[in-house]
């Protein structure tokens, strides 16, 4: 065995089970079942073209050796990111601790309430300090953040305001410039007129549905907003307000005001730079626009037997599932760093929040006072932790680099400071002194910081917060460790399991893939940093993109898009550039199949094209002749097609070159979707099928881990005509030479996590790469001969065979009286999660299992769902009281001291033998939905006023 080979540690099934595998599925060889599972024609004739596999050790020194190329700096540039410190006790129960980072989204609430609680501390946190009655469970990042709160704007507009000339949405001078950036790429094609001013100037004319504002600005100046909100909400504006959270500690809090929405980034509250992501962005709204909040809320609801529990509330928990009615195509959030920074507000509490803010403000003061003495001018009046000085900028910059200092220099004469909560008295006198070298001055060195306030009583804050016990019981480090711990035991993640979730990819994430994360030379980079600082994060994502580009078959790639989602709505917006350099930008149709993922069609009309939906065979596959009818019938305004490969159903399809000619033949571009990449990788690629575009969902097939539902990276690779068209960064140069604007705030995306797929290549390599694809598609056509005289395969291929994932039909159950969500609760009884739920079809469950999983694995949940057949069979319609029905089953159930269910204790909870060696209880009954969003609680009150409402 060699012990050296990272594709041994990573592929779960041995060399000893491939024969037994294969006599079960009916073939001789791997090589035969690839054969029957991929059309010939679009089979790779060469490997990969990419280096040699490096073992995990290698990859460790190799990885060093680029970390130790950055060069970290004291970054005092501020737009929007700042230096925090991540508490160790998080970054090991958490950051590093695989029961949080490889858990699911929490759609099974019954096995995921520790993920629920730590949300809703979030959401709890999020509205208290910004005065809001409702927050949201956490977005991509603050510019994306922004452009929904427009969105939402647009979409609430008052009833006489729904007419094309009220169509304009003011955007301050103050607010950050990618968050601009980024607007203006949304607004583009929503119908939405951007106008950029100064606030103190806004005219408030009848045309105008919304502004947005920046507080503090961008360069720290705090303003008085109150007389510019009390107008705009006599003028029926609503406004939007981007706010620095932990400034909201010292500031008025918004919602005070009257605002509308609150939007920002939790990144300062412990969530490392990591040169631009991934960092959990919040947003806040009135209740009022409940049914319009983009992203997931988590909602206390009660379980089926009344007791206190947690779900996702609402259908707005993804507000992608209305297809094209969507206004947002919201999908992936950043559950994991939402998680970290709401544990950052339970560790400090008010009191050592309070304690951080003035810290940081009274830096600030003191270097202000420093920097006044030494005769600059300070143009701030009003500040938190921001100064903007008036000063030579290219000799404080030389200065400052030589002592290893980042400011933000805006112009010639101007040097913006954003102190943070690393800043020392020491990093003060440092500061003082470069401008004291400029100046040709001494400065007096300062031994302790002078409580001076630059924040004016009008917008001080003055209302409590975090006042609930959960923010005021965890302060020390074995009480707040004891506490991650109870709240992780409420979760099934990947380290107790299989998550066998069709579409989702929930395999391996390599303990040497996340070490890196850990390592200040990656996390403390700020990405607005001089790229000459990022030398080995340059080397890093410039090899990231060839490899990307060269598995599928196109030529370059952008790293910016930081969800799968966004993925889809930047290959979208590239596209329309492409039409539009041609001077074909009336092209706007986009052929949809009607299986696709709704993203797909949600992303179609953010990018202001018109959704036309194609039909599907029998056999799941794209109707051709439909297909074809609506391409001609469209061909001159065809712009596109959205197409999953393989399909949606598990399946690859033979005519997907068909399919692609038909649509360059009627001047349409082929977009594929890259879910379902893992069964491509080394064997074909979207180049190779005749796509133009494709996403790829890093956090599926490239390892980077869910999270409980982010973080996610969403590349889009591009064939050679699309390049030019790559998006941009108005900070930073990123992008093609036409580039579109921003779709992300950082230039590159989540550059951090990034790190976990280039390991994830590096250690793979052409071969491994391959063989992780093959035996993706081994262990689903090995499930769907075990399970065959059971349960019906819904789709399969020409051949017969699955893809990397079928789909089993559990409609007939109905007769028994039994449902799917039925199964998927009686799944957690025996220690798994439920495959993916009624997509894309109802009444189904679908299954990928991974190359990551055993065959011992494998065998234990197909012998569960045997088992649970069986229950089914057993079950009757007309006795709804069954274990079905019932399920899942508690400790609580199981040790009380009555029983009164018509099946023993022992069939309830421990079904087959080898879930007494490794039992998981859940720790609520099957959860009340409807309840919890007749009764819609987002935060955190006392449980006791909660049931008495």
């Amino acid at each position: 065995m060699r012990t050296d080979s990272f594709a041994l540690r990573h592929i779960g099934p041995k060399e000893e089970n491939l024969k037994e595998m294969l006599q079960t599925i009916g073939v001789d060889s791997l090589e035969q079942l690839i054969y029957e599972t991929i059309p010939d024609d679009i089979r790779l004739k060469q490997p990969l073209n990419l280096p040699k596999a490096l073992s995990e050790n290698q990859y460790a020194e190799h990885i060093g050796k680029l970390a130790a190329k950055n060069k970290v700096f004291k970054s005092y540039i501020g737009l929007g990111y700042h230096q925090g410190i991540l508490p160790a006790v998080i970054q090991r129960n958490i950051l590093e601790n695989p029961g949080w980072y490889t858990a699911y989204t929490p759609y099974q609430a019954e096995i995921a309430q520790g993920r629920l609680e730590a949300l809703l501390n979030f959401q709890t946190m999020v509205s208290d300090l910004t005065g809001m009655e409702i927050a949201n469970a956490s977005l991509l990042d603050e510019s994306t953040a922004a452009a929904e709160a427009m969105a939402l704007l647009f979409a609430v507009r008052d009833r006489k305001q729904k007419k094309d000339d009220v169509n304009k949405f003011f955007v301050s001078e103050e607010v950050l410039p990618q968050t601009i950036s980024l607007i203006k790429t949304r607004a583009e094609f929503l119908g939405i007129d951007i106008v950029l001013g100064d606030h103190a100037e806004f005219d408030f004319s009848a045309e105008f549905f919304g502004a947005l504002i920046q507080y503090p600005g961008k360069y720290g100046q705090v303003f008085d907003y109150a007389d510019f909100v009390n107008n705009c909400n006599l003028n029926s504006i609503k406004v939007a307000v981007a706010a620095d959270i932990l400034s909201l500690v010292k500031l008025q809090a918004p919602g005070e005001l009257g605002v509308d929405v609150v939007v920002g980034t939790t990144q300062r509250f412990g969530i490392p730079l990591g040169y631009g992501g991934p960092h959990a962005a919040y947003f806040a709204t009135k209740e009022a626009y409940k049914r319009n909040l983009p992203g997931r809320i988590i909602g206390v609801t009660k379980d089926a037997d009344g007791n206190h529990a947690l779900r996702m509330a609402l259908q707005t928990r993804e507000q992608h599932i209305k297809r094209d009615r969507a206004t947002s195509n919201i999908c992936t959030a950043q559950v994991l760093l939402a998680v970290m920074a709401g544990m950052y507000a339970v560790y400090h509490g008010p009191k050592g929040l309070q304690y951080i803010a003035d810290t940081v403000h009274y830096s600030t003061t003191s270097l202000a006072s420093q920097l006044e003495k030494l005769g600059y001018k300070q143009v701030n009046s009003a500040y938190f932790d921001t100064l903007q000085v008036k000063a030579d900028a290219e000799k404080i910059k030389a200065a400052a680099e030589a002592k290893e200092y980042n400011f933000y220099y805006p112009d010639e004469e101007t040097v913006v400071i954003a102190l943070n909560e690393t800043t020392t008295t020491e990093d003060i006198n440092t500061v003082a002194s470069i401008f004291a070298e400029v100046a040709g001055k001494e400065t007096e060195v300062l031994s302790a910081l002078k409580e001076i306030n630059a924040i004016p009583e009008g917008v001080s804050r003055k209302k409590d917060f975090l006042s609930h016990d959960v923010f005021n019981a965890y302060h020390s480090e074995t009480e707040l460790m004891r506490y991650i711990k109870k709240l992780e035991r409420k979760d099934l993640s990947l380290n107790h399991s299989m998550i066998s979730l069709g579409s989702c990819t929930m395999k391996l994430n390599a303990a040497s893939e996340m070490l890196p994360l850990s390592n200040p030379q990656w996390g403390n980079i700020h990405p607005f940093a001089p790229v000459e600082q990022a030398e080995g994060y340059q080397i890093v994502l410039k090899e990231l993109e060839n490899q990307l580009t060269e598995i599928t078959g196109f030529s370059a790639t952008s790293l910016q898009p930081n969800s799968g989602a966004q993925g889809e709505y930047a290959g979208l917006m590239v596209i329309r550039a492409y039409h539009e350099s041609r001077g074909e930008g009336h092209r706007n149709v986009c052929l949809i199949p009607s299986s696709a993922h709704g993203t797909n069609p949600a992303s179609a009309v953010m990018a202001g094209m018109k959704v036309v939906v194609t039909k599907a065979t029998e056999n799941g596959n794209i109707d051709i002749d439909d297909l074809r009818e609506k391409a001609i019938e469209h061909k001159d305004h065809l712009a596109a097609l959205m197409v999953t490969y393989p399909s949606t159903h598990g399946v690859f399809e033979s005519a997907i070159r068909e399919i692609t000619q038909i649509i360059h033949d009627n001047g349409g571009q082929v977009y594929m979707d890259g879910a379902n990449m893992n069964a491509q990788v080394g064997l074909t690629n979207p180049g190779n099928i005749g796509a133009d575009v494709c996403h790829l969902n890093l956090h599926k097939t490239f390892a980077i881990p869910h999270g409980g539902g982010g973080p996610g990276v969403g590349p889009i690779c591009v064939a050679k005509q699309l390049v030019p068209f790559l998006p941009g960064n108005p900070i930073i140069k990123t992008g093609g030479e036409k580039a579109i604007g921003a779709i992300s705030s950082a230039p590159w995306g989540s550059s951090l996590v990034c790190l976990i797929s280039y390991g994830y290549i590096k250690m793979l390599g052409s071969g491994g790469l391959q063989k992780a694809t093959e035996y993706a598609i081994l262990n689903a056509n090995y499930i769907k001969e075990r399970l065959s005289e059971h349960y019906k395969t819904l789709y399969s291929g020409e051949r017969g065979r699955a893809a990397h994932e079928l789909i089993l039909d559990c409609r007939p159950f109905k007769d028994n009286g039994i449902e799917v969500t039925d199964i998927a609760k009686r799944l957690i009884d025996y220690g798994f999660h439920a495959p993916t739920v009624s997509f894309p079809v109802a009444g189904t469950v679908m299954i990928e299992p991974t190359e990551s999983e055993s065959k011992a694995e494998l065998d234990r949940f197909c012998d569960a769902l045997i088992s649970i057949r069986k229950e089914i069979e057993e079950a009757s319609e007309n006795e709804p009281n069954n274990v079905l029905k019932n399920a899942p089953h508690t400790i609580k159930m199981l040790t009380a001291s009555e029983w009164n269910l018509p099946y023993s204790r022992e069939k309830a909870a421990f079904p087959l033998d080898y879930i007494a060696d490794n039992k998981f209880w859940p720790t609520v009954r099957r959860v009340d939905e409807a309840f919890g969003d007749r009764n819609l609680m987002c935060t955190c009150p006392p449980i006791e006023e909660y049931m008495e409402a």
